[in-house]
């Protein structure tokens, strides 16, 4: 067996609090400087890479003189704004060595659930990859609230490798990677060295909280693999503290624990449009329609559509239903509902007659389509 990462071409890696800060007394800059020495290595192999790096936290606790993580959100966000001037200055100095120019890009979950929002951060995101960037990417923890008081940027670097479709995750962290069992105590417990993403017996081998610096343990690491592998990507969890463990894990070397997905993307990528994004509206489609999406495989079209629910903008997700009201599929509509109700029941050929414009022919694209 070989590692995953080895011939990967886009990758997404996120490196933990514990391996970016000095025991909690902000940043550690000499950790900083040597991952910017390993990027830049596997990117001399060919590779594409986005970071995700912890840190602001703690940066800002040290600037502030706090010695103990506090529970406040307001708190915690005013320590993210001071700190991630600090992470930021460092990583741009670290990289400009090799002559690579960073970027910083803020997120938080609903960015990602957003579609519009979606949209414009994969586009920018590529552009950066695309012009040779290595984007910085962090939790926007000074506006959010339920996310920052998990720390998880684990689940982070997840949506932003399906987001760009990368090949590979590589968690990095201060373990080895998963055990049978917590190491710490039992002594009989063995490293997981590959095993299959999104089994349900390797969450309950994941143990608990993290350190107090960071707030992400084995367990969301474990979920945050489940939900890289539905588009198709591959995840590796590992210590950062192995010499030069990225180009070893390029290389092919098995380092850690070894999670593949077991889904190609297309597919995986529909799995994710149906677990997690709520919908907008409703079509309510006529039998003919219904078959066609069902059993031919074929794109939703106006003319099939009886009725139309809720309100949506273009490129929000809709149900589809039949006209006893089951569930049948969901997908990204062409059309607001606005639109979609007045060229609901006509061909797509007098789209434009109707509407005044064309934007596609299909109400929703078989690509942009997922049956349930």
């Amino acid at each position: 067996m070989k590692s995953v990462l080895e011939g990967a071409t886009r990758v997404v890696v996120k490196v933990g609090s514990s391996l970016v800060t000095n025991q909690g007394q902000g940043l550690d800059n000499a950790a900083l400087d040597a991952w910017a020495t390993q990027i830049a290595a596997i990117r001399e192999m060919g590779m594409e890479v986005v970071l995700v790096s912890s840190g602001a936290v703690a940066e800002g606790m040290k600037r502030l003189g706090w010695k103990k993580r506090p529970h406040a959100v307001h708190e915690l966000q005013a320590a993210a704004a001071v700190g991630q001037m600090g992470l930021v200055q460092v990583y741009e100095s670290c990289f400009s060595k090799y002559g690579i120019v960073t970027s910083q890009v803020l997120l938080t979950h609903d960015d990602l659930a957003d579609r519009k929002r979606y949209l414009n951060a994969r586009s920018t995101l590529k552009t950066l990859l695309n012009l040779g960037v290595v984007p910085i990417i962090n939790e926007n923890d000074t506006v959010v609230t339920d996310e920052i008081k998990f720390g998880d940027n684990d689940t982070l670097g997840a949506l932003v490798t399906n987001l760009i479709e990368a090949d590979v995750l590589v968690i990095l962290t201060d373990q080895e990677g998963l055990y049978t069992s917590d190491p710490r105590k039992d002594k009989d417990a063995k490293l997981v060295s590959c095993g299959q993403a999104g089994d349900a017996g390797l969450e309950a081998m994941a143990g608990g909280a993290g350190s107090e610096i960071g707030r992400g343990g084995m367990l969301t690491k474990i979920l945050a693999a489940k939900r890289a592998a539905r588009s198709g990507a591959h995840t590796v969890i590992a210590s950062g503290r192995e010499k030069d463990v990225l180009a070893r894990l390029a290389k092919g070397e098995i380092i850690g624990t070894h999670l593949a997905a077991k889904t190609v993307a297309l597919v995986a990528r529909k799995q994710w449009l149906a677990d997690h994004l709520q919908v907008k509206g409703e079509f309510i489609l006529d039998n003919g329609a219904a078959k066609a999406l069902k059993m031919e495989g074929k794109s939703l079209l106006p003319i099939g559509v009886v009725s139309v629910s809720g309100e949506f903008e273009r490129g929000e997700l809709v149900g589809c239903v039949d006209h006893n009201g089951v569930a049948i599929a969901r997908g990204f509509s062409n059309y607001s509902s606005i639109e979609a109700k007045k060229i609901m029941r006509h061909a797509s050929g007098e789209i434009e007659a109707i509407l005044g414009y064309v934007d596609e022919p299909e109400l929703i694209h078989r690509d942009n389509l997922v049956l349930l």
